[in-house]
């Protein structure tokens, strides 16, 4: 199935730009000769969340590292057009990557704690960013941990290897970890592909709750987990954005036939 290079990404509903936390314009991306992002704009809401969908290769998780410049450590890779933040260009000369990643917190598709405890994990990235006091730690780890849905089952462990957490406390202490540097925005990729059903659960309700005071865009293959998390969904296929709306709509009524052939199982 081939997207015509006439195709325009579709949205339900246009808001006022004023709302907009996240907001990409005519972003192409590459590694080295190979484009991977076509023309992509998109708008993210605040406390919202956006839930990125589309087969394996279709450039989803490109995209979600071009928001907190991940896709700059690999050596050859090229980005042109605006990824704005709060109207801010995060790509501008004048920008500071260190500023971005406090601002903007990842959690990865495989957890991966740091092999220190509990405690340690939380406090890495306040830690790096010149916090030293003892009092102010623990109450960033204890926050943090609240925030991520865990501190009442490790509260009195706290000193305890991480690597000895189940496989769902271990991403909610990565979510902790990225929520200890107060970001405003979360991205999470693929964040409960490899949890069991219980787990993901404890993760998509997390989600719900975190939505309140982050900005949350998350990668998932699974139809079902998009349905019930996020608030808008945007569709991609090979490198393009096909439509972008409110996720109830692009589920139910989508405008796009190839949206629909991709959310009733034709393809993908």
């Amino acid at each position: 199935m081939v997207v015509p290079e006439s195709v325009r990404a579709i949205r339900h509903d246009e808001r006022a730009e004023s709302a907009v936390k996240i907001q990409t314009r005519s972003v192409d991306f590459f590694y080295g000769d190979v484009q991977a992002l076509f023309n992509i704009s998109l708008d993210v809401q605040p406390n919202s969340v956006m839930a990125l969908i589309g087969p394996s290769g279709c450039g989803k998780s490109t995209f979600l590292r071009t928001l907190n410049r991940m896709n700059d450590i690999i050596l050859g890779t090229r980005l042109t057009g605006s990824v704005l933040i709060d109207k801010t260009d995060i790509y501008g000369s004048a920008f500071s990557v260190v500023e971005l990643r406090k601002r903007v917190g990842m959690v990865f598709q495989k957890s991966n704690p740091f092999p220190k405890s509990i405690f340690e994990n939380v406090v890495y990235g306040p830690r790096i960013h010149g916090i030293r006091n003892p009092g102010q730690l623990e109450e960033i780890a204890e926050r943090s941990l609240i925030r991520a849905a865990l501190w009442d089952e490790v509260k009195d462990r706290l000193s305890m290897n991480a690597m000895e957490l189940s496989g769902g406390q271990q991403q909610r202490l990565c979510i902790a970890r990225a929520l200890a540097v107060d970001p405003e925005i979360l991205l999470m990729d693929e964040p409960a592909s490899a949890l069991d059903p219980r787990a993901t659960a404890r993760i998509e309700d997390l989600i719900g709750e975190l939505r309140r005071e982050y900005t949350i865009v998350i990668v998932t293959h699974n139809m079902q987990q998009a349905a019930r998390v996020s608030d808008e969904t945007a569709f991609f296929y090979e490198g393009r954005l096909i439509e972008v709306g409110i996720t109830k709509q692009i589920f139910t009524n989508p405008v796009h036939k190839q949206t629909e052939d991709y959310i009733t199982g034709r393809f993908g």
